[in-house]
């Protein structure tokens, strides 16, 4: 095997990939990368056996000219020593030749690398999967979903259920849903483009943010396809397989309530930093709670108090305030989680008493939902 490629292609090639390599692997020829080189380019694989990224990089593309290709082959080479080697690489030509017993020579300007490589034939084959479940949604599109749900899923292994986001698709809608029993976070999104039947998978929260890192910001159309054990997102150059969760989501719809004793609109942006300042003293505690008082007179306030540090309180102007005062405590984390989720834009914050589940939405639409557990001080 023996072929040219110019190197900052490949290093393009080679982020991809090692995102979805790790070093705690059980499984050795993990911890290296597929290189697979034919006349139409070189595929890139790396997985750890939850995740798979594989990527393309075709020999010409747009009429330049990006790999010269001698003889095609395959060979698996340590991804982390690969990569180093590739990326300080003296000058823009590269030229690997693999040899016999997979010794493989790269060279670059007047520097040469000699690597033992391992035989592709042991590296595992990528999932099968039919296409008869696929959709498409513009990468962006995607992006964004990840970014307003991933941040609400559990941490904790008690439950591996909960350390994903649950996609459901049904009646032309795609729900996401992620919870980790303190909070939850509901994204709705129609499609044109479904296929019929309903069905829903438990994507790991952590595919989804490596995912979140290889898709560019632009409305290239993603092909997302489901199966029962694993799921694929395919754009233009890339394939990215992981596996899904076992086990039955529960069922989070009867946890937001029905109806609301307290309404309040407020401009989110103000209300994020307001709580970004209260939080500053509640740090130190432990739970990093804030206090949230409203009342008439669309007056807000948020406050923290810690017995060693001190104590702050800020005035909010609402837009509007309906129904019954109130006064509660939440984690400033969480809250502040959901704000960023629904992104500076007005939000209407829906209470049904002091120590029930609240309710943030963004007052323009209703595709995001937010909900939050009270924490009891009073």
């Amino acid at each position: 095997m023996k072929f040219e490629i110019m190197r900052e292609r490949l290093v393009e090639g080679l982020n991809d990939v090692m995102k979805a390599v790790s070093s705690k692997t059980t499984i050795p020829i993990l911890t290296g990368i597929k290189m697979d080189v034919s006349s139409e380019g070189m595929r890139l694989t790396g997985s750890d056996s939850d995740i798979t990224i594989q990527t393309f990089i075709p020999a010409e593309e747009d009429g330049e000219q990006i790999i010269r290709v001698a003889q095609g082959g395959s060979i698996v080479l340590q991804a982390k020593v690969f990569g180093e080697i590739i990326r300080k690489l003296p000058t823009n030509d590269v030229e690997i030749e693999i040899t016999g017993n997979f010794q493989t020579h790269i060279r670059s300007g007047k520097s040469e690398f000699h690597l033992i490589g391992l035989d592709a034939m042991d590296y595992p084959q990528l999932p099968e999967i039919q296409d008869d479940r696929l959709f498409t949604i513009p990468a962006d599109l995607l992006k964004t979903i990840n970014r307003e749900t991933v941040f609400a899923v559990s941490s904790s292994e008690t439950r591996p259920v909960l350390t994903g986001v649950h996609w459901e698709v049904k009646d032309g809608e795609l729900v996401c849903v992620a919870t980790d029993s303190h909070r939850l976070a509901r994204r709705k999104t129609k499609l044109e483009t479904l296929p019929e039947g309903e069905y829903s998978v438990v994507i790991p929260g952590k595919s989804l943010n490596e995912l979140n890192k290889i898709l560019d910001d632009n409305s290239e159309p993603v092909e997302i396809v489901m199966t029962n054990q694993q799921v694929l997102f395919k754009s233009k150059h890339i394939l990215f397989f992981s596996r899904l969760l076992e086990g039955n989501y529960p069922d989070t719809s009867r946890l937001i309530p029905a109806e609301y004793k307290t309404t309040v609109t407020v401009n989110g942006r103000s209300l994020l930093q307001a709580i970004d300042r209260a939080s500053l003293l509640a740090r130190e505690e432990r739970n990093n709670v804030v206090r949230f008082s409203a009342a008439e007179g669309n007056d807000v306030e948020v406050s923290s108090n810690s017995p060693e540090v001190g104590k702050v309180e800020e005035q909010l102007q609402a837009q509007s305030i309906e129904g019954e005062d109130l006064k509660i405590s939440f984690s400033a984390k969480f809250m502040m989680d959901a704000l960023k989720a629904i992104d500076g834009q007005d939000v209407v914050i829906q209470f049904s008493g002091a120590m029930r589940p609240f309710v943030l939405k963004s007052a323009l639409d209703d595709s995001i939902l937010q909900l939050i557990l009270p924490v009891r001080t009073y």
